[in-house]
């Protein structure tokens, strides 16, 4: 590998002592500056005062946590190239980290020799990203040239690690790098020049391409990554961006193809733990609570009021429990893929009206109003898993009587808008705030505030409601005002 004139600026920012300084003496011999902080904000400053371009960034970490780091050193517009740290319990941040601008990531604990490569192969793209503005700053050329033409950014190109395909504004290959063929198993003679269905096995894949290459996508932001299988046990995550021409006009498009396998078969490993220690605690919990039931009902009178009392706070919290481990097994099904059962023809309107007639007892002892509001005309009969739909309605009803003050008043909505149903479940409850709308979906999290800290919950529910959703083919929005209310909308395909 060529080095560049002067030495890169590398900084480590870690609330661990012992991976600063151990980083920091690798570093410093592989010829680098190297820089240190012990969170994320010493770490901004730093960026903020020096000419930093790589950084080695933990995900968790107090105060500042990676992800904003991350967020920041983005919105500096700066062509930072950022590896984040990350541990076997932080492997989905670091999967997200990559797909929000992070080139890289290591696990730990690594080696000396993982962390040379890593910082290596970054310090190999940084330069050849000042050769690939400096080549294109001395010729211009076309699409259609660069994959004809022996040119030095035609060997950067193929020296890449990652995948490159670039197509023109009518979807066709003009230009691929070897490593693109490596990773989608292409025969070594495959050449450029046919459509990129012929390249990639993946329909959706496909068509993102064919979107972003005639320019429906204008704005960067708008792009999403996408994640497809190569086989039973290779995955691979694609990032797209439109060429833009002098004149504004879409030329085509060029894709980065990424190997994510390992953080894959990570987080399938995760999840497998989670269900077996999860099938493992729900049997004994289980009996345990049947002999703290047994025990209250046959002492029931012979007991102190604080042994009462005791006993069934040791009830309530094993029932707790048990409610968690089954949310857990639901959220490992999900991401198992085994969401839904087979879909069967479904009448909405009677499987929402037995739901609010199932849970109507639990508003009325809080004198709330629980309704089902229904629509003039007949809602079309949707083809869904009856199961899975009673899971999402169940639970955003439950949500909205838990959150909803006594005396409160829910309304359930349902009609048609469009090729989708939609129900909206509606309350006049203490609402939420905007700053945790993006957040209610994360796992385990719950609004804690005056009103809300003394209602039980695992933060499970939601995420389980928007996993079965996504597996249905819809998608659910949120609206809230504090002390107003909130408005969960879930759209369905009919078909």
């Amino acid at each position: 590998m060529q080095s560049s004139p002067d030495p890169l600026t590398v900084l480590v920012v870690d609330d661990e002592k012992g991976i600063r300084d151990g980083s920091k003496r690798i570093i410093s011999r592989m010829g680098c500056n190297a820089l240190t902080a012990e969170n994320g904000e010493a770490g901004l400053d730093i960026i903020g005062r020096d000419d930093v371009s790589i950084v080695l960034l933990d995900l968790k970490m107090p105060g500042i946590d990676g992800m904003e780091v991350l967020r920041r050193i983005q919105a500096m517009d700066r062509d930072i190239m950022v590896i984040v740290i990350t541990g076997f319990a932080t492997i989905e941040t670091a999967i997200e980290a990559m797909k929000q601008g992070a080139y890289d990531f290591i696990p730990k604990p690594f080696e000396p020799d993982q962390l040379r490569i890593v910082v290596n192969r970054a310090r190999e793209k940084i330069w050849l990203k000042k050769e690939a503005v400096k080549l294109e700053a001395e010729r211009r050329r076309t699409l259609a040239d660069l994959g004809t033409e022996k040119s030095r950014i035609h060997t950067i190109i193929d020296s890449l690690p990652n995948g490159i395909v670039v197509t023109n504004a009518d979807g066709q290959v003009v230009l691929m790098n070897p490593a693109f063929g490596r990773l989608l198993d292409l025969d070594a003679d495959t050449t450029a020049g046919g459509q990129i269905s012929a390249y990639l096995p993946d329909e959706g894949l496909c068509r993102l391409i064919m979107e972003i290459s005639t320019g429906c996508h204008v704005d960067f932001d708008d792009i999403p990554t996408y994640d497809f299988s190569v086989g039973d046990d290779r995955f691979l995550m694609a990032r797209g961006r439109p060429v833009i021409g002098e004149r504004k006009a879409c030329l085509g498009a060029v894709v980065t193809i990424i190997d994510i396998t390992n953080m894959k078969v990570l987080d399938r490993l995760k999840s497998e733990f989670v269900a077996k220690v999860s099938h493992e605690l729900r049997s004994p919990l289980s009996t345990i609570h049947e002999q703290l039931a047994l025990v209250l009902n046959d002492l029931m009178g012979q007991l102190s009021e604080s042994e009462e009392h005791l006993l069934a706070r040791a009830k309530e919290k094993t029932q707790g429990l048990i409610s968690t481990i089954g949310d857990l097994l639901d959220l490992s099904r999900i991401e198992s893929g085994n969401t839904c059962q087979e879909p069967k023809p479904v009448q909405l309107e009677d499987l929402l009206s037995n739901i609010v007639d199932f849970l109507g007892t639990r508003a009325r002892t809080k004198d709330q109003t629980l309704l089902l509001e229904r629509p003039a005309d007949p809602l079309p009969t949707i083809k869904a898993d009856p199961l899975a739909l009673e899971s999402i309605f169940g639970n955003l009803i439950t949500n909205a009587i838990n959150y909803t003050q006594n005396g409160g008043e829910i309304v359930v909505k349902a009609d048609t808008t469009g090729i989708n149903l939609r129900v909206r479940v509606i309350d006049n409850g203490f609402g939420i705030e905007t700053r945790y709308l993006d957040k209610i979906f994360d796992r385990f999290f719950r609004v804690k505030n005056d009103k809300t800290r003394f209602i039980t919950g695992t933060g499970l529910g939601l995420p389980i409601v928007k996993g079965l959703v996504e597996a249905l083919n819809g998608r659910i929005v949120v609206d809230s005002v504090p002390d107003k209310g909130t408005t969960f909308m879930v759209l369905l395909p009919v078909n």
